[in-house]
């Protein structure tokens, strides 16, 4: 997951292979027109050797983001280079673009605006909410636990000193960092279920809103208290046993989280989330509550944490969700939106 906007665990000149032509990728259309192929782009880099070239010279609405654009794939090395060209909305060149350069998939099944209710819009997009921040809190219990076992074998040599990862002092720094930024996202998608979702579930069955409210109110104190653990651990001298044992309470009490937000979701998806479709907005209605629930995430839709959302879903997912951000009303919003992942 994440592996166009997160730090790779290899370079690019590890993953394609070596002496493969340059293809160049020649988008002509204005640069913000452009901009959600050319993060499809940054994904498919990642298999391929690509140089991707914006060429605006036909003058293209520079506010229309579902313009007809063309693309061209230029092959580089070939004695008699051959160009393929397409034209269309962005939607028809992200599938041709799928088509000629498979890998990473984006498109798992072809996706319409213009087919996708407003209100499913909703449901997807905070079902892939829960996606980023599960694989988020799976990397995170994965560290804290990489971690303790290497302070437990640190220990074992007299205090010796990894010096690929660094001292233990800063990796807890670092762990605490990524703590902090799914905290953040995870508060404020709290915020926007309990603001926008829970008054409809609410409206369908009171028990399940209080017991969805009741639910959230029990995790906030757990979620604080894991980063109030972090502060502590950061503090305390590595060499001690409370350390170790603090590392120890840590690393449970994240599992514990993991575990509870695991179950959390699934009880969402299963139960919760199917009340939206039975509430049966009109078409205002849904356009507003959509639009609301990009707008009360606020921070989570801003450049440093959009893209730690993003990291956390497969690549057709995060392309999903851009489409979905796409239906909002505000444009221009959008638009700067994807201009920050470029």
């Amino acid at each position: 997951m994440g592996i166009c906007f997160g730090k790779r665990k290899k370079s690019t000149a590890e993953i394609v292979p070596q002496n493969q032509p340059t293809t160049t990728i020649r988008l002509y259309g204005s640069p913000r027109s452009t901009a959600y192929i050319r993060v499809a782009l940054k994904y498919k880099a990642a298999a391929v050797s690509l140089r991707c070239v914006v060429d605006d010279t036909c003058g293209g609405d520079d506010h229309n983001a579902n313009e007809n654009l063309i693309v061209a794939v230029e092959v580089a090395g070939s004695s008699s280079p051959q160009t393929e060209r397409v034209s269309g909305p962005p939607s028809t060149l992200l599938q041709f673009i799928d088509t000629r350069f498979p890998h990473p998939p984006l498109l798992l099944q072809i996706r319409s605006a213009e087919t996708t209710s407003l209100v499913a819009a909703v449901v997807k997009l905070t079902e892939l909410q829960h996606r980023s921040v599960t694989w988020h809190l799976e990397r995170l219990v994965r560290w804290a636990t990489d971690l303790l076992t290497r302070q437990n074998k640190r220990g074992a040599r007299g205090g010796e000193i990894d010096p690929t990862v660094g001292t233990a002092r800063m990796e807890v720094r670092k762990l605490g960092r990524s703590y902090t930024q799914l905290l953040e996202l995870m508060l404020e998608h709290a915020q926007m279920e309990e603001r926008l979702l829970f008054p409809i579930f609410n409206f369908a069955d009171p028990m399940i809103y209080k017991a969805a409210n009741e639910e959230h109110a029990r995790d906030l104190p757990i979620m604080n208290g894991i980063k109030e653990d972090i502060k502590s651990i950061e503090v305390i001298d590595n060499g001690s046993p409370a350390y170790q044992e603090a590392l120890s309470n840590f690393s449970k009490r994240l599992k514990s989280l993991q575990e509870r937000y695991r179950q959390h979701f699934l009880e969402e998806e299963r139960e919760l989330l199917p009340y939206m479709e039975a509430a049966e907005l009109n078409k205002e209605q849904q356009q507003r509550l959509l639009d609301q629930c990009v707008d009360v995430m606020q921070e989570t839709h801003s450049h440093n944490l959009f893209i730690f959302l993003l990291q956390g879903l497969l690549p057709h997912e995060a392309m999903h969700y851009l489409d979905l951000i796409s239906m909002c009303s505000n444009k221009e919003r959008t638009a700067s939106m994807l201009q920050m992942i470029i």
